[in-house]
């Protein structure tokens, strides 16, 4: 039994000190269990300097998760303690042996899952998620991957953890508990305190909540590893928790793969170029992700007129896409889909899947392998729905987000920065690189999107293509400026949507208009213009680009490069009911909850219906790792 002397008694203050020296406790534990880890992890090959910075690293750059985790233990001691300032317990040892069995219940817990994901992690590469309770029925799935010394020393390891992690959540008792003479008073100053608390669990006052990614500063995923909370990492990944592989199994796996193979994905990419469009294999590259600019608003795309005059303008001067369709009906969905070349899914956000998200592809992680130096730049909250950690995972060396901007220019728009300053950044970036060295940029836009207030009025009576042509003055701006620098010569600037939107009123989410998506690749380092007229998805860009560039495809499963003799021209969307498979001859869209085709347009073929079963298994497939265990 540890026996910790008391060192103060009070009332409210006594309580509020006992919630402090709580988290405290907790800090420290997870403090031991992020040193237990890099000691685990520290391999050939990094320094003790390295070793060192890793450890500051991941306390500084963890403490967000680690509050975060604090705050939800100590919710109950809280609820608790505000009784205690009506009903003061008679019997302090009753009180000391309730809270010497949660102190030794959260330690025991914590102890189990930090030893559990430092011993596990150099056998799976990734954190300790809801992946573990696949295995209680079936041990040795993770007994076959340790040594029998390893087991034992993980024993040693947990003993160990949980007597210091109990010792540390015996801080609180150095206080004695008084009665308070002031319980309305002492109330309301512990149930502030919880709102702070919730605030701690939330992650801050900002649009995005605490979650995984937000905790992420490097492309080494060994030092963003190190950062995560693993009882976070755990108990978040639960809820999240779904077995994607068995989920829209249409067809066995024979006929899956058939039936895939024939719409072309597998072998697209390692076929010849069919034209070769850009000065030079390493042009520098800038991505630019337009917020809902859908093809609603691009005349010669069928949209409205005089919306988008730059666009229209630009197309004529690049490579035009103009039957390009977004996979998807988010921004974090689009978002994964254009850089990753990885399809959105009706039922679950890519970017949310944090086991996934560690070995997505990336244009950035290819490029960044190729000597490329990149970055990306956002005016709003990067955080939100674990944007930062997707980037970071996927080759982004550095993510620029909202706080990055000025305390003014963040008011500029509801969800934050507006176009004009952050193309206008993204303008002074472009312009101040090396010519010594590639480069790639990644760029979000936001202003159009709701609330559609812009600092821009050409289009009255119609917030939402005003924002669209806001959008579009600040592109043709952008362009303008950089035809008069050296950069423009080397460069490729990529323009297209990370999704359409519901516009004119009428227009559903069954519907193909609403997906169908400006795509343009324009700038100094394209060699000629062409059109490009056949059905192709939002998730072909990246296969399309890196493939001009000559770079390898094999990690981009689901995405096709245009450009390939053997391309397939079908495209696909997805929403939360259905998805939508289009061809030259017509479309066929089709619900995934009724289990039947919505309705079909041209030339009818039954066996589209079958091409999007296909499609959308192999992804679930690949998402739960089915396609894994099949290739093996």
């Amino acid at each position: 039994m540890i026996h910790i002397p008391t060192y103060y008694r009070g009332g409210v203050s006594g309580r509020i000190l006992k919630l402090l020296l709580f988290y405290l406790g907790c800090g420290l534990l997870f403090f031991f269990g992020k040193l237990l880890f890099a000691v685990r992890t520290w391999g050939e090959g990094e320094s003790i300097s390295d070793f060192v910075s890793r450890i500051w690293g991941a306390w500084w750059h963890g403490l967000p998760l680690d509050i975060s985790m604090s705050g939800y233990l100590i919710s109950p001691l809280l609820l608790i303690l505000l009784g205690s300032l009506w009903v003061l317990p008679k019997s302090r040892r009753g009180w000391n042996i309730s809270y010497n069995i949660y102190a030794g219940a959260v330690s025991l817990i914590a102890a189990m899952v930090i030893v559990g994901d430092a011993m596990l992690y150099t056998y799976w590469g990734f954190k300790l998620d809801a992946t573990i309770f696949v295995y209680l029925g079936q041990p040795e799935g993770i007994t076959n991957s340790v040594s029998l010394w390893e087991i034992g020393l993980g024993f040693l390891l947990f003993f160990i953890l949980w007597f210091v992690g109990y010792w540390c959540l015996q801080l609180p008792k150095t206080v004695a508990l008084e009665r308070c003479r002031r319980p309305i008073l002492g109330s309301i100053l512990l149930i502030l305190f919880g709102g702070v608390a919730f605030l701690g669990i939330r992650g801050g006052v900002g649009r995005s909540t605490a979650n995984v990614g937000m905790v992420y500063y490097s492309n080494d995923a060994l030092r963003n590893h190190s950062a995560v909370n693993p009882v976070f990492s755990l108990f978040a990944s639960i809820s999240k928790t779904e077995d994607f592989g068995a989920e829209f199994n249409y067809f066995d796996e024979e006929k899956r793969q058939n039936i895939f193979d024939e719409i072309g994905f597998v072998s697209v990419n390692q076929a010849p170029l069919a034209d070769t469009l850009f000065t030079t294999a390493r042009p520098n590259v800038v991505v630019v992700l337009m917020e809902g600019m859908g093809a609603q608003f691009v005349e010669s795309l069928g949209g409205v007129s005089n919306v988008t005059p730059n666009l229209e303008r630009l197309s004529h001067e690049g490579i035009w896409f103009t039957q390009c369709y977004a996979n998807s009906f988010r921004t974090d969905r689009g978002t994964v889909s254009a850089f990753s070349g990885y399809p959105a899914v009706p039922t679950v956000s890519v970017m949310r899947v944090q086991s996934k998200v560690n070995v997505l592809p990336g244009i950035a992680k290819t490029l960044l392998h190729s000597g490329y130096d990149t970055e990306f730049i956002y005016g709003g909250d990067v955080d939100f729905t674990g944007t930062k950690g997707y980037l970071l995972a996927t080759g982004y060396q550095k993510v620029m987000g909202d706080k990055h901007f000025p305390a003014e220019a963040r008011k500029t728009h509801g969800w934050g920065v507006t176009d004009a300053i952050t193309f206008d950044t993204l303008y002074q970036h472009i312009v101040s690189k090396p010519v010594s060295r590639p480069w790639h940029i990644g760029f979000l836009t936001l202003a159009s999107h709701e609330p559609w207030q812009v600092p821009y009025q050409r289009i009255e009576g119609d917030e939402i293509a005003n924002s669209m042509a806001y959008l579009d003055d600040c592109i043709g701006r952008l362009v303008s400026r950089l035809k008069q620098t050296p950069q423009w010569k080397n460069l490729v600037l990529v323009f297209l949507p990370d999704h359409g939107i519901r516009y004119p009123q009428g227009v559903e989410e069954d519907q193909p208009r609403k997906h169908h998506i400006p795509l343009l690749m324009v700038g100094g380092a394209v060699k000629k213009t062409c059109v490009v007229d056949v059905p192709c998805n939002q998730s072909d860009m990246a296969a399309t680009l890196l493939g001009q560039m000559q770079l390898p495809l094999d990690d981009f499963m689901f995405s096709r490069n245009v450009f390939s003799t053997t391309y397939h021209p079908i495209a696909f969307f997805t929403w939360g009911n259905g998805i939508g498979i289009i061809e030259p001859q017509g479309y066929t869209v089709y619900d995934i909850i009724a289990d039947r085709t919505m309705h079909e347009e041209g030339q009818p073929n039954p066996r589209r219906t079958d091409y999007g079963k296909a499609y959308l298994q192999t992804v679930y497939d690949d998402l739960g790792g089915v396609l894994n265990k099949v290739r093996k």
